[in-house]
């Protein structure tokens, strides 16, 4: 049965690995956020040159959602959340998790098997976003911690948020490498044969009337 967890940010990897796919995340805390394929590829490299990111992201909460960060009087002012899809980054994810050790990710769609190998290693579960959920997701946010290399547009900078009761999320990769994208391409094989043979039959039928 699945279970609804209310999450205060950071977290260890053992609270990480009492998540199981299906189950509902609530998020309060910092989030970092970035969808620029080429903020990624800047990560890997950084980090495999031994440098340090402008922000420490160790263990943290990595997610691909976009956000548009405008000035204000007050301060910077974060105008929406959307999640993007995560398997665009597949060739930088596996890195990332094991040099940073993060404990989540997400965005839409999910991530190929190398990334779900470095996500068991290092206990890190991904997260499903609604998708178009942006004025849902928005109402979390609660402030702006953060912009780094903001040479970048907007939306591929990355931009740590505080937010309280980001959600809801569904763990859709859990930190022992099960994942509900497994299984829903299972149960689509699965049917597959039926479907087929429902076509022939009714491709038959029709050819005699």
């Amino acid at each position: 049965m699945s279970r609804t967890h209310h999450l205060q940010l950071p977290l260890d990897a053992d609270a990480v690995r009492e998540l199981a796919v299906g189950d509902m995340v609530m998020l309060s805390g910092d989030i970092t956020i970035s969808i620029g394929l080429p903020t990624h590829k800047r990560m890997v490299s950084e980090l495999k040159a031994g440098n340090a990111l402008p922000l420490d992201l160790h263990g943290g909460a990595f997610f691909h959602l976009s956000s548009y960060i405008r000035d204000t009087d007050a301060g910077p002012e974060a105008l929406y959340m959307n999640p993007s899809t995560s398997t665009r980054y597949n060739p930088y994810m596996p890195d990332l998790i094991r040099l940073l050790g993060l404990r989540l990710v997400g965005g839409k769609g999910g991530l190929d098997m190398a990334s779900v190998a470095a996500m068991k290693e290092s206990g890190c579960a991904f997260l499903s976003f609604l998708g178009g959920g942006a004025p849902l997701l928005s109402e979390a946010i609660r402030g702006v911690v953060s912009t780094h290399w903001n040479e970048y547009i907007s939306q591929f900078r990355l931009t740590t948020l505080r937010v309280e009761d980001l959600g809801p999320a569904t763990v859709a990769i859990d930190a022992h490498g099960n994942s509900i994208y497994d299984d829903l391409k299972k149960k689509a094989e699965d049917k597959l044969p039926g479907i087929l043979s429902e076509l022939a039959r009714q491709r038959q039928a029709a050819s005699n009337p």
